[in-house]
């Protein structure tokens, strides 16, 4: 066995899809890695152009909401 395949071999890995779950092969042999498709890529991509994967923060109180005085003159 050649050194690229060796290194290609050891180099692989099964992983778990971040968009089905099912096992998905992480290598050069996966053009889609981590997913296990073309299909979980595109959710994926569709998931975050929906902004479904943002962090819900809350609004900053303001100094008139907490009762303090305004410190803008």
């Amino acid at each position: 066995m050649n050194k690229a395949k060796e290194l290609d071999t050891q180099s692989t890995r099964l992983v778990t899809c971040p968009a089905c779950g099912g096992e998905s092969v992480y290598g050069n042999t996966n053009p889609h890695r981590p997913f296990c498709s073309h299909r979980c890529r595109d959710i994926d991509l569709g998931n975050w152009a929906n902004e479904d994967f943002r962090v819900k923060v809350e609004p900053e109180a303001d100094a008139d909401s907490l009762g303090l005085p305004s410190t803008q003159q």
